[in-house]
């Protein structure tokens, strides 16, 4: 007997399925829906059901898992199932040196957007002006890992921006981001630098894409016209004269439009970012 049976015998809590057990028909379950990453999911959903952590799951395999934890755990499964994102059911992700919370007010953080925070790693501006911050990622990685900058993020999202503002809060950052409630600041002030992950999916690539982000991430943060084009052809040229260079994360296929866009506002050279998958997915424009 493991000492976590142990334990609950002594408290008379009955056990239900051991962790293997739990997990094995978590799994078939999930792949059978189409979910991505089966054992993954089931591992971190009975982590969150039962406050253990997945070096105990692997240890001991065979340990009962108590009755309270099994419908929670079953409970937390079935949402998966129904393709509810991973991060909306903890309520969680990670980016970067930070923990955000998240729920279907905001998009959930990718791996890629992590570009405009190396890019503002290296070049180490004095102040940066994110665009549609979404739940804050960019700005509040910015902000921690960049301590002299002075950071400003906008979102026309009012739901977005109270995540945004409660990340901050828990993160110890809002005297250090200042969250506006608009597409671009309506002052003159100038940044040095400018990033933006904003909506650049097309309509034909609706259908495309997984469950998790077609039936719950917000719409308003993804689709832009029937190119995926709309809100950045908005956007470049109203962000002309706020920061010498700017930088906007685009779609696959979208970087020579989007950089033929920051030509004909005036920018002078434009480069682009490829990410882990080799897709050109950061475009970037100086002025000079």
């Amino acid at each position: 007997m493991s000492a976590s049976d142990i334990h609950h015998a002594r408290t008379g809590e009955r056990l239900a399925a051991s962790i293997q057990e739990a997990l094995r028909g978590a799994v078939d379950a999930l792949a059978a829906a189409g979910v991505d990453s089966p054992r993954l999911d089931a591992e971190l959903l009975l982590c969150e059901a039962s406050g253990w952590d997945r070096a105990r799951l692997a240890a001991e395999p065979e340990a009962g898992v108590a009755a309270g934890a099994a419908r929670r755990f079953g409970e937390l499964v079935r949402r998966r199932l129904r393709r509810e994102p991973l991060a909306y059911i903890l309520g969680r992700k990670g980016f970067r040196s930070i923990e955000l919370s998240v729920d279907p007010r905001v998009l959930i953080p990718r791996p890629e957007t992590e570009l405009l925070v190396e890019l503002a790693l290296e070049r180490r501006p004095r102040s940066v002006l994110e665009v549609g911050t979404g739940s804050g990622a960019v700005a509040l990685a910015v902000a921690a890992e960049l301590p002299g900058c002075a950071v400003t993020a906008t979102d026309t999202s009012t739901a977005a921006l109270d995540v945004a503002r409660a990340n901050a809060a828990r993160l110890g950052l809002a005297e250090r981001v200042e969250l506006v409630e608009a597409m671009l600041p309506q002052h003159s002030d100038r940044f040095d630098l400018l990033v933006a992950n904003l909506p650049y999916v097309g309509e034909a690539e609706w259908g495309e894409l997984e469950p998790e982000v077609t039936e719950w991430e917000p719409r308003e943060a993804l689709l832009a016209g029937p190119d995926g084009l709309d809100v950045l052809r908005a956007a470049i040229p109203a962000a002309t004269g706020i920061a010498p260079v700017v930088a906007f994360e685009v779609g696959a296929g979208q970087a020579p439009a989007v950089a033929e866009l920051l030509f004909e506002a005036g920018f002078g050279t434009v480069a682009t970012r490829a990410d882990l998958a080799g897709i050109p997915r950061v475009v970037v424009a100086s002025d000079q």
